[in-house]
């Protein structure tokens, strides 16, 4: 399904806020409701939407620390570890990567302590490396 410059702008209205009526996001684009719902239908059942989430404020949870964390897996130790880290109620995405660590997880933890206990957790699968996030500044935006 190709792309024009009203499905881009609907893309990037729900991208903002995905419980925005069809009503404001068609007053957004300049067309009706019923062709905003048309539209987003289509991008639905073409697999370009696959989803609407809810954004949680991890810090306001009560997880002061957001890291990243690679892994290089041990020998014969990667199938286990993939299976394992969905068990994991720590780490908010998982990614499995090319070079010399095979595994990038994004983790979110309560405090220096926690963040400890979890890389203990690790270390009988790979070898860890661990970088603290600072601040966010680009996160699940697509820009067209």
């Amino acid at each position: 399904m190709a792309l024009d410059t009203i499905n881009k702008q609907i893309l990037v209205a729900l991208q903002y806020n995905s419980r925005l009526k069809n009503t404001e996001i068609a007053q957004k684009v300049g067309i009706s409701s019923p062709a905003v719902a048309e539209r987003i239908k289509k991008m639905e059942d073409a697999g370009i939407i696959n989803g609407y989430t809810t954004k949680v404020s991890y810090y306001e949870l009560g997880f002061q620390l957001r890291a990243i964390i690679t892994m290089r897996a041990f020998m014969g130790k990667l199938k286990p570890f993939l299976s394992q880290v969905k068990k994991y109620n720590e780490v908010v995405n998982c990614y499995r990567i090319t070079g010399n660590e095979n595994i990038v997880m994004e983790v979110v933890l309560k405090n220096q302590k926690h963040l400890e206990e979890f890389i203990d957790q690790l270390i009988s699968y790979g070898e860890t490396k661990t970088q603290i996030i600072l601040s966010s500044v680009i996160e699940d935006e697509m820009k067209f």
